[in-house]
């Protein structure tokens, strides 16, 4: 290799290079998250590539479906599909520690060919909210947790999705919230995830057992919003292979089991002033700040309006419908109380934080960050003051959450003030391809409606 591809290698983390224990890398892919959270991007060999590189996608990249499926809108010259340049941010480079051969990962970011950063990149779309709090001298601190399913292979999308044997050689069904017994059935997924997250240089604050049957959640560590969403992007692929490693699939459906509990992505939230590093949602004497108050204020104004952003398919409002799970059904908050959407845990005034518990795991966690802060930072300059706090279970009509997406849509669309904070181009966009989504959701014909319909009408 050249100088400078000797230069870059040599500045990789150690992690990488501990992965790959004196092997020469065989690969890069320069990748970057789409609209769904997912990595896109190319492969090439170690040796053509540099943080100099420039590589290159077409913008309709972010025209399309979950399904794959083309959206025309009203975008001038749309499918001109002019390209989009790629530029790496090293300081995200990871192991890709299932492939064969040592391999590198890279998140890049986009820009225009003049060099403007592409404003409908859901990255971008972080970096873009979390500049506000920049320019108020503010530093927003997110730590996620993700919880999914282990499942059983389900190769026929026509069939029900079931947990998956665990070393019990049964198949559970009963609800083992917090079980040791439960974490340890799949054990070996378990160490194959953290020894991934080892060589990719990710930490794990916790693993636990959820609700559901094969359910697991895995804590990530308090940081800035930016890095913590590239750890969510990053995990959410180790923990697919890791699963395929084991002849499982790992799922991140917000509901893919009728009977079973929703997954979540709870978002814990907090805000340092840059100045004198101290927690602005509390006061000097340790009480809640009214900066606090408006955070609360403006999350439970503005995020009804914006939930397609942290609940994105038909199949995310199926969460908030199951009457035995967890999942709340409002954006009412509380003190310690996880019947309410918006959380407050107890802890000292040093780490006062608002943990968002309506999110799903389905989301985009740049989008479901981004829009998280966004809403906050909203209610911070228009002081907002929010609604009493729950102290118990919510009655309905407090603070409901939309239960459809077209519900939610038609909310979102005229969001105006999340619109100019999130970017009014990029949400025509994401707007119109839920609209095309539930559209062809709808065409669909459900084994529900040939159950009841067939012979019965």
């Amino acid at each position: 290799m050249g100088q400078e591809s000797k230069h870059w290698l040599d500045l990789l983390p150690e992690a990488f290079r501990a992965y790959c224990g004196g092997r020469d890398v065989d690969e890069v892919e320069c990748i970057i998250p789409d609209l769904a959270g997912m990595s896109r991007g190319k492969a090439m060999p170690a040796k053509k590539f540099s943080p100099d590189y420039i590589t290159y996608l077409p913008v309709s990249i972010f025209y399309q479906t979950i399904t794959g499926s083309d959206v025309q809108m009203d975008i001038d010259n749309q499918w001109a599909e002019g390209d989009l340049v790629l530029r790496p941010d090293m300081s995200t480079a990871k192991a890709v520690p299932w492939a064969k051969e040592p391999t590198l990962q890279v998140i890049h970011d986009l820009y225009s060919r003049d060099g403007t950063p592409v404003a409908i990149a859901p990255r971008q779309v972080l970096k873009n909210v979390i500049q506000y709090f920049t320019d108020k001298g503010w530093a927003p601190v997110v730590a996620p947790e993700l919880e999914f399913y282990l499942i059983k292979p389900n190769t026929d999308p026509n069939e029900p999705i079931e947990a998956p044997i665990g070393r019990t050689g049964r198949r559970p069904t009963s609800r083992q919230s917090y079980s040791m017994s439960a974490v340890d059935d799949y054990g070996p997924v378990i160490d194959t995830i953290y020894q991934f997250a080892e060589d990719a240089g990710l930490a794990i604050d916790t693993v636990i057992q959820e609700d559901g049957a094969g359910q697991v959640e895995v804590n990530l560590s308090h940081g800035d919003p930016l890095l913590l969403a590239d750890q969510v992007f990053y995990f959410k692929r180790i923990i697919r292979e890791a699963a395929l490693n084991h002849e499982m699939f790992a799922t991140f459906m917000a509901k893919p089991m009728r009977d079973q509990p929703g997954s979540a992505m709870h978002v814990h939230q907090s805000i340092i002033d840059v100045a004198t590093g101290k927690n602005i949602f509390s006061n000097d004497d340790g009480s809640d700040s009214a900066q606090f108050h408006h955070f609360i204020g403006g999350t439970q104004r503005y995020l009804p309006q914006a939930l397609p952003l942290i609940a994105p398919y038909v199949n995310s409002y199926r969460r908030f419908l199951d009457d035995e799970s967890s999942a709340p059904t409002n954006f009412a908050w509380g003190y310690d109380n996880r019947a309410t959407g918006l959380r407050v845990p107890n802890s000292d005034p040093v780490n006062r934080r608002l943990e968002n518990r309506v999110v799903g795991v389905d989301a985009n966690p740049y989008l479901a960050i981004a829009v998280g802060l966004a809403c906050g930072y909203l209610g911070m300059v228009n002081r907002i003051e929010p609604g009493a706090p729950v102290p118990g279970e919510p009655d309905d009509d407090d603070a409901p959450i939309p239960t459809t997406i077209d519900e939610a849509l038609t909310l979102f669309e005229a969001a105006t003030e999340v619109h100019e904070i999130l970017g009014e181009h990029f949400c025509m966009i994401f707007g119109e391809i839920k609209r095309e989504e539930m559209q062809q959701f709808h065409r669909e014909i459900s084994p529900w409606e040939r159950e009841h319909l067939l012979l019965n009408v």
